[in-house]
């Protein structure tokens, strides 16, 4: 019943964002725009995006360090896997897959694995944020976008606040979770819960060191100006330009909505922000469509793409994650 709830809703949320996008638009327009769009600078944007992507799994690499060192010609395809299951899989239940498909090839536990997945949403969230920053001497700022950003800073960065005090002090944490568990966890539950939490503590350990978090916010920022170049690979098959800085506001705005639910692979409310950007920088509202759209589309294809291909070879199937995962064996 939960997952049909939230499916739902993610259905509902995508739908009123896809129409936000597309209202008041002469949809005719919109298709010209994309039939006659220039498609060989999707080419270059690709290459560049999967360049993103080594950034990722070397990111993930380096947080992985503190449990177990893993190869990054290992890791690679389990984090395309865990990203072609996110464009799928409602809830970002990709990152389940990610932390599922490490456990089977490496033996790491899924709760340590998903801290570091939670450490890099966060920085990923706080790189948006800071690119929101840079962009606002240039950029004027809607009174949406300003309630985007305030709540999205206190979220951001009181959550990665509160995952330094874990991974600076962690015998407290622990021994605080266990005076709140000792009265509302049945005793017969206490000792797998306790295993988890410990596990789920270690995934912190890269954030122990100022070095350490240099280094992931780095890798963070050269991912998200990796990928914002794509974006503007794409761009020039369009009868448009904006400046850099614009596509990082436009990048920045559209993976802040992503983090409301939605339906698979971000409908809606990838779109709706990135066209609304563009359109208050004087791209019109139909080429701004076409475009935004298109690179969508050639930001899902490619690595969901490669995803099921990497799924295949792991012959892995998500009704089998899912027993596994709900089973607890998947811990």
């Amino acid at each position: 019943m939960n997952r049909r709830w939230q499916f739902w809703l993610g259905l509902l949320i995508s739908a009123l964002f896809l129409y936000l996008a597309l209202a008041g638009l002469e949809l005719e327009e919109v298709w010209q725009n994309i039939r006659t769009a220039r498609y060989i600078w999707i080419v270059p944007g690709v290459i560049v995006y999967f360049l993103a992507v080594w950034g990722r799994t070397w990111r993930w690499h380096y947080l992985l360090a503190s449990i177990q060192k893993v190869k990054l010609s290992s890791l690679f395809p389990v984090v395309v896997i865990g990203y072609m299951g996110n464009n799928i899989y409602p809830a970002r239940a990709g990152e389940v897959l990610r932390a599922y498909v490490l456990k089977r090839r490496e033996g790491i536990s899924m709760s340590s694995s998903l801290a570091t997945i939670l450490v890099e949403r966060v920085f990923d969230g706080v790189v948006m944020l800071f690119f929101v920053f840079i962009s606002l001497p240039f950029a004027p700022m809607s009174p949406h976008l300003r309630r985007l950003v305030v709540w999205s800073s206190v979220l951001f960065f009181g959550v990665l606040g509160g995952f330094f005090l874990v991974a600076a002090r962690p015998e407290n944490f622990k021994a605080f979770y266990r005076n709140i568990a000792a009265r509302i966890i049945p005793e017969r539950f206490r000792s797998r819960a306790d295993g988890i939490l410990v596990r789920f503590i270690e995934g912190f350990g890269g954030l122990r060191r100022p070095q350490d978090v240099i280094m992931v916010f780095v890798t963070s920022v050269f991912i998200w100006l990796t990928e914002t170049t794509k974006y503007w690979f794409v761009m020039h098959g369009f009868e448009f330009y904006v400046p850099f800085y614009v596509l990082m506001l436009m990048t920045a705005v559209v993976n802040l909505a992503t983090t409301l639910p939605s339906s698979p692979g971000y409908i809606g409310t990838f779109d709706a922000p990135g066209i609304k950007v563009l359109v208050q920088f004087g791209v019109p509202g139909a080429v701004a469509a076409g475009y935004t759209l298109v690179l969508h589309a050639a930001l899902w294809f490619p690595i969901t793409l490669l995803g099921m291909f990497y799924m295949l070879k792991e012959s892995l199937s998500w009704k089998e994650v899912r027993a596994d995962v709900t089973g607890g064996s998947g811990k």
